[in-house]
């Protein structure tokens, strides 16, 4: 595999205004206001939310990352992201709810309209580890509680996602609050998505 994951080859879109890149984790403090959304249902677009990420031209691939969050208001979200452009990314993230529950879940936005596919988790739960993994312009995103046990959450088609595609990590704060999310363990291994036979 001839791209290597270095922490030094990720590249802002949208710079928070504080955080902390280290030699081995990535710290983010979330804005008021911040978020990624395309139209559907709610009809608004939010395109604000600071993403890191590289650029590759494999295409085959997996990209491992691990979360922890203090998220404490509706929305807050911290996860996963693949970001080509304002209307054409994935995303996958653990969003609060309430003090009872939040939803685990994924966003795909193909051509300007954004989907979430969800399933509530306790709120109790503050770290998840997430894997993006590429074939072609196919995708599949798993997560796992203990880094070790991944489990899908969906298999995608990206319409513009065939060529040269960026991904990496985000964190946002879609309403009036903030927090900080943690990110380690990041890795970029030969595909683990096997193919089908």
């Amino acid at each position: 595999m001839e791209t290597k994951f270095q922490i030094e080859n990720l590249k802002w879109i949208r710079e928070p205004e504080n955080y902390k890149i280290g030699k081995d984790q990535i710290l983010i403090q979330t804005q008021p206001g911040t978020d990624l959304w395309q139209r559907t249902y709610y009809g608004f677009q939010n395109d604000n939310a600071p993403v890191l990420q590289m650029e590759t031209k494999e295409n085959y691939f997996s990209f491992t990352v691990k979360t922890e969050f203090d998220s404490k208001q509706r929305f807050d979200q911290c996860g996963i992201v693949m970001y080509l452009d304002s209307e054409n990314w994935l995303k996958a993230s653990v969003e609060y709810e309430n003090e009872k529950d939040q939803r685990l879940g994924s966003v795909v936005t193909n051509h300007g309209y954004s989907d979430w596919a969800t399933t509530d988790i306790p709120a109790s739960i503050k770290t998840m580890w997430y894997r993006l993994s590429r074939r072609e312009s196919d995708y599949c995103i798993e997560c796992s509680m203990d880094g070790v046990d991944f489990r899908q959450m969906r298999i995608c088609h990206m319409w513009e996602g065939a060529d040269a595609i960026s991904f990496g990590i985000y964190a946002c704060s879609p309403e009036d609050s903030a927090f900080e999310a943690k990110f380690s363990r990041m890795e970029l291994t030969e595909c683990k998505w096997l193919e089908h036979k």
